[in-house]
């Protein structure tokens, strides 16, 4: 946009000054490809740093023990507390389920 200056017409009246869109129409359609490729630059990288982020965390969760080849079980397949604290002691990372309060004796529920 720019100040028009005051002019006269052809006819002889006088047109007061005004502002005015001085840009030409090709220059007025804004051209998007910048913004768009910007935006697919930043959804590309926060992608790439979504999915190191979940590796990572994958990686944590197997180095800190909790192993997915381990059988689950609870309390309730045990008929007494001695084979619960025997599997218990087999295994204390795959089977800490059976100690819920965490002091070392499993299913303290069971007699």
């Amino acid at each position: 946009m720019g100040y028009r200056k005051g002019y006269y017409r052809k006819d002889g009246t006088y047109v007061q000054g005004h502002y005015a869109n001085n840009r030409s129409k090709s220059f007025s359609t804004k051209n998007n490809n910048g913004c768009l490729i910007l935006i697919l630059f930043f959804t590309a990288i926060s992608s790439i740093i979504s999915c190191s982020e979940s590796s990572d965390s994958v990686e944590k969760t197997s180095n800190s023990g909790s192993n997915s080849n381990c059988p689950t079980k609870t309390c309730g397949d045990f008929t007494s507390r001695s084979q619960a604290q025997a599997t218990y002691d087999s295994n204390k990372n795959c089977y800490k389920n059976l100690d819920a309060d965490g002091d070392g004796i499993a299913c303290e529920s069971l007699k």
